[in-house]
Formats: C-alpha cells, sequence, structure tokens
C-alpha cells in the first residue's frame, strides 16, 4: 500500500521552497489546517496527510497494537517524510501531534530539522510537581464517557476544547469532525492521547523549536507551555492572543505570524 493512500498525503505549495509538514490533532483531519496553508503555499512546500484512522486515510491499514502508542503515530509521520524524500522539514504538530512530531524528529533526525508546537502537552494527567490540568479521575471519567457514547461526548466536549462561544460554527466543526471518525479508531487514539506522557522525550529534543500557547486553554493551560519551554533546550515561547486549544482555526492570523516569523528565522 503507498503511503500517500494510507495516509491521505497531500503536496502542495512552492515545490522549490523548504518543507513544512502540518499534522492534526485527535479527532481531526488535515482540513483543521486550512487557514494556515494560504500563509505557507507561496513561500514552503506543504505537506499535509491524515494520520491512519482519521479523515480520508486508508483505514484498512489500521492497527490497535500500532496505535496504542505514540510511536506508531510518529511511524506515520516518519513514513509520510521518508516517501516523500524530506530533508531538514519543519513540522508543525496540533495538540498531541507536538508530542508526535517530539518522538519522529528523534526516529529520523535527517527528515525533520525543526518543529513547531501548537497547544503542545507532553502529559494530560496531574503529577507531583506538575500541572497538566486533569485529575487521574478526570481522565477515568473522560475515556469512560468516550468509550461508551462517542457522539454523546464528541457533542460535549467539542465546544470544551474548541472555546470561543461567540464562535458556535467552530465547535460544531470540531464535533462533525469528531463524528466523522470511526469511534473504535478514535477510542483507541483518545487513550494513547490522554493517557501519554512525554516529559522526558521533551529533555532529547535537538533541533529548532517554537512554542505555542494560547492566553486560555483548557487542555493545555499556561503552565504546560511553561513546562514544555522550559523543558525543550533553547526553544522560543509565545503567547498567542486566542482562546481555546485549536488557535489555528479560532484566531488563525495571530497563529500564521508566528508560524511565519518563526518559519522565516531558519532561513
Amino acid at each position: 500500500m503507498s503511503i500517500d493512500r494510507r495516509n491521505n498525503v497531500t503536496v502542495i505549495g512552492n515545490p522549490q521552497g523548504p518543507a513544512v509538514v502540518l499534522a492534526h490533532g485527535f479527532g481531526c483531519d488535515q482540513n483543521m489546517w486550512r487557514l494556515t496553508v494560504p500563509a505557507l503555499v507561496e513561500d514552503y512546500r506543504v505537506v499535509l496527510f491524515d494520520y491512519v484512522g482519521s479523515g480520508r486515510s486508508d483505514l484498512s491499514a489500521f492497527s490497535a497494537d500500532r496505535y496504542a502508542s505514540l510511536d506508531g503515530y510518529a511511524q506515520d509521520a516518519v513514513e509520510v517524510c521518508e516517501a516523500l524524500d524530506l530533508r531538514d522539514a519543519v513540522f508543525v504538530g496540533h495538540s498531541v501531534s507536538a508530542m508526535i512530531g517530539v518522538l519522529a524528529a528523534g526516529m529520523a533526525p535527517e527528515r525533520i530539522g525543526a518543529l513547531v508546537m501548537v497547544a503542545p502537552s507532553p502529559r494530560y494527567i496531574d503529577d507531583d510537581g506538575y500541572r497538566g490540568g486533569f485529575s487521574a479521575q478526570d481522565i477515568d471519567e473522560l475515556m469512560e464517557s468516550l468509550e461508551s457514547n462517542f457522539l454523546g461526548w464528541s457533542a460535549v466536549m467539542a465546544p470544551v476544547i474548541m472555546g470561543n462561544a461567540e464562535q458556535p460554527e467552530l465547535g460544531e466543526e470540531l464535533r462533525n469532525s469528531f463524528c466523522a471518525t470511526d469511534p473504535d479508531m478514535a477510542r483507541v487514539f483518545a487513550r494513547t492521547t490522554f493517557l501519554s506522557d512525554s516529559r522526558e522525550d521533551l529533555k532529547k529534543v535537538k533541533v529548532p523549536t517554537l512554542v505555542l500557547e494560547c492566553a486560555q486553554d483548557v487542555i493545555a493551560p499556561r503552565e504546560v507551555g511553561a513546562y514544555v519551554h522550559q523543558a525543550v533546550p533553547g526553544s522560543q515561547l509565545v503567547t498567542l492572543d486566542a482562546t481555546g486549544h485549536c488557535p489555528h482555526l479560532s484566531a488563525p492570523e495571530v497563529t500564521n505570524e508566528a508560524i511565519t516569523g518563526f518559519l522565516a528565522g531558519l532561513r
């Protein structure tokens, strides 16, 4: 099976420009980057893809064993980069994809030369000396709700994740994206996401890194952005004037400005 088909790979923009890979978060697909793409296509070769189990990927390629770990999703990202023979690509990961990008950069350092983390969280569950934003009981209840009634969970959680109650169409879009995902595959991705702990992996990052946090984000609070920034050597931290967990949709102008400014500094 070709990687193009498996991961529904899209390549657009300037074929001579540096490569920028846009990676979506849980319950989403590459369409979530549609407001970012126009800011990049003139100068960069833009690569979009769907993780197996998401969007228009080949669902027959899904393996619960492979995707029970973030390493499985990182392998997807690496294989997309290898199929396109990308070198020193900038990996822009939203939410859990920020950590997937960290893992992918470790697996294939020749393929990924910089990271942009959009609303990252290395661990969602609070720990001694660490605030992830959720208690273990919170996550247990979230997973129980998701696994028993995925459509109901999506309807409740999508507006919370998106924030921006004054733009209800954004929450509705996220809900529709969740609901378009195969429930069994979404359950695997959700468990992998919300139970992950990538804090030690952050210390191993050796590439230029931009951390983008939102001023208000119930999924990845400001303490998490500060933690990621401190843990990743030499990283830059930018606090966006944005609310919610998906600033590339709710506040695309400031998000794009931060990303393109970082990219310009790499050239």
